[in-house]
């Protein structure tokens, strides 16, 4: 199967590098990729929102199967195009994919259709929304309504914080992404993500992770796009599984077929764990990163027929997708100024050994310098993933990892997987 995987990052490195172990993969394909797996396919100079430019690679490669990693080329429709060249992607339509482009329209669903999530306000005006804070007080959720690169959430613990943030919003930080607000209650609980495959009629569960958005150790800083990851989330018990399937994954694949725009590909569910029960944060409409790189090594066996089952409508009758039973943690290094101006151009050493045995290193900013050296190109540079028998032995083989890497101009958090660990602990 000619495969064409789009995107650039950590999670489409991990996607292709576990596409690469597919009996059915002919050839793969990424665009734009990056240099860190170009070892895996071939990269091709065309970005992810550039409709019109994957199309035309699509006819000219003789691309066969489209598999979608970001957000950004969904929300614009890139599924629907494909659909009159007959050419199956795994990837929402552009109106479902609107599950994660509006996040006024996400919870509209979920309001119409009784799947549990916070109680919220919409807004177009800094007014209102200051007025629904001051009635509502802290702490208190700002969302800006459109794709923010998962900067656009302020968990407000006070309530000029909340007022920042509308200001923030409506002042024009996030763009067209600010010119509306949700504005949510504050859900206390544990937060995790939880992945499941839709094919528009069938969902099949496939695994669950949690995420340290926080820079700094702790989970103090400033919010991230993640810096770190492990799977699985040791609050998703079988029985919270169960309940999620139930109460929302398979309701929410009912509505948007009832909303005439059925869900093909996959639904990222950031949850929180409350003493109500799971209670939906936002829905994704691709995999997570770096979530993905905690979650793709625990697949046992073959994930592409799973992906183009889901994209053809063909996911019933397909056996559970397996997990292995070991842990995997992903570090993220990260470039020094990241989350607000990283330090790009700098020289990062010893990328080229050989893996440790348990560990997988997957690229997410990187280049080769004039002089072929490995360079920092981004602000999420590196995920370094351990696996092993316990979440501990996870953590302790993705730090060795790390700390075989030279480059003192990027930074990590050395804590990543504490919650888990105290929980296990106590």
């Amino acid at each position: 199967m000619k495969t064409l995987l789009i995107g650039s990052g950590g999670r489409e490195h991990a996607m292709a590098w576990k596409l690469k172990q597919s009996p059915l993969l002919s050839e793969l394909h990424i665009a734009p990729g990056n240099p860190g797996m170009a070892s895996l396919g071939t990269c091709h100079n065309v970005k992810a929102d550039d409709i019109a430019g994957l199309l035309a690679l699509v006819e000219d490669e003789g691309i066969e199967f489209v598999i979608v990693g970001p957000e950004a080329p969904l929300v614009a429709g890139l599924s629907d195009w494909l659909e009159p060249m007959g050419i199956p992607c795994f990837g929402p339509s552009g109106v479902a994919a609107q599950l994660e482009g509006s996040k006024a329209y996400s919870k509209r669903i979920m309001e119409k259709y009784n799947i549990p999530t916070a109680a919220y306000g919409e807004f177009t005006d800094a007014a209102s929304a200051r007025a629904y804070v001051e009635k509502h007080g802290a702490p208190i959720v700002v969302k800006a309504d459109g794709l923010a690169a998962g900067k656009g959430v302020t968990v407000a613990m006070t309530k000029q914080e909340a007022l920042n943030a509308i200001d923030e919003c409506f002042n024009g930080k996030f763009g067209e992404a600010g010119e509306k607000l949700v504005i949510e209650e504050y859900l206390d609980g544990e937060e995790l993500s939880f992945f499941a495959l839709l094919d528009g009629e069938t969902a099949l569960e496939l695994g669950s992770a949690q995420d340290h958005k926080r820079v700094g150790e702790g989970d103090t800083g400033p919010n991230t796009g993640g810096m770190g990851t492990y799977s699985p989330a040791p609050v998703a018990t079988p029985a919270f599984h169960a309940e999620v399937m139930e109460n929302i994954v398979r309701p929410m694949a009912k509505a948007m077929v009832a909303e005439g725009a059925p869900y093909r590909g996959v639904l990222f569910v950031g949850l929180m764990a409350t003493k109500q029960g799971a209670k939906v944060i936002e829905f994704n409409v691709r995999f997570g990163d770096p979530e993905t790189q905690s979650l793709l090594p625990r697949i046992d066996g073959d994930l592409l027929p799973y992906l183009h089952a889901t994209a053809t409508g063909r996911l019933a009758g397909m056996k559970p997708v397996q997990l292995k039973p070991e842990s995997a943690l992903c570090v993220v290094y990260a470039a020094n100024g990241y989350p607000d101006e990283p330090l790009k151009g700098t020289v990062i050493g010893n990328l080229d050994e050989p893996p440790l045995p348990g560990t997988v290193i997957f690229h997410a900013g990187t280049t080769k310098n004039k002089a072929g050296e490995w360079a920092a190109n981004g602000g999420r540079v590196l995920g370094v993933t351990g696996l092993g028998a316990t979440l501990e032995q996870a953590q302790a083989n993705a730090y060795a990892a790390v700390s075989r890497i030279h480059w003192p101009e990027g930074f990590y958090r050395r804590d990543i997987g504490w919650r888990a660990l105290k929980r296990d602990a106590a």
